[in-house]
């Protein structure tokens, strides 16, 4: 994943100052480039993002500009507030997938965040889409319940590239419109089956009894009182 890479798509990235008047003096590619690499080192606001850039600022100008050197941190923050998400999770997708497995396996996986409920709402929900032989979680959608993760999974689909990747996900994907987006999107799919959808769930077994000599097929048995012990 080279620098110069994820400088590219940076420009790609609407600017969200005024351009026609008004003193820009920070260019918008170090400012995402200081603010990414303080996320990935543990930081966690703008203040972090000055504090970071200060104290990396000689290494930092080997490979950005810095024309008056490293933005205050209500700099970094009136950025990020305009800067269009959409925008910036394209480009950081594009430039993780350079280095992703061809064939890959993309996970997509629900997990509740403890803690994030309260009053007004309940616990968070996210969505993520993750590379298994890479290790890098290609997106992530929040929602605000378990059961809209349906409605989400195809918006997650859209905003990544799992062309010719093998799509896997639990039983509460196993809906027609996010097979159709994974067919969409050129990738391969495994997704779980429960009995809570019984037409479908007897019309698989009874192909499986009815072909299961015919195919390929391997059975594995998990004893969770063993695995408990």
């Amino acid at each position: 994943m080279k620098i110069e890479e994820l400088k590219e798509g940076i420009r790609n990235i609407s600017e969200p100052r005024r351009t026609g008047y008004g003193n820009i003096r920070h260019k918008l590619e170090d400012i995402i480039i200081i603010g990414l690499c303080t996320i990935i080192c543990g930081g966690e606001d703008f203040a972090d993002m000055e504090t970071f850039g200060k104290s990396r600022q000689e290494y930092l100008s080997k490979f950005l500009e810095l024309p008056n050197g490293i933005p205050d941190g209500d700099t970094f923050r009136r950025v990020f507030e305009k800067l269009n998400p959409s925008e910036l999770s394209s480009c950081l997708i594009n430039w993780i997938s350079c280095e992703r497995t061809k064939r890959g396996t993309v996970a997509i996986d629900g997990k509740t965040i403890c803690g994030s409920g309260n009053g007004k709402h309940k616990a968070y929900h996210v969505i993520s889409a993750f590379v298994a032989e890479n290790q890098l979680t290609l997106g992530e959608l929040a929602v605000e319940e378990k059961t809209n993760e349906i409605t989400a999974v195809p918006e997650l689909l859209d905003l990544i590239d799992v062309k010719g990747d093998i799509v896997t996900a639990d039983a509460m994907s196993c809906q027609k419109k996010i097979v159709e987006k994974i067919i969409k999107k050129k990738a391969d799919y495994a997704i779980g089956l429960k009995q809570n959808q019984p037409a479908l769930y007897k019309d698989t077994k009874d192909y499986f009894n009815e072909f299961c000599d015919d195919i390929p097929m391997k059975s594995t048995l998990d004893d969770f009182a063993a695995a408990r012990s």
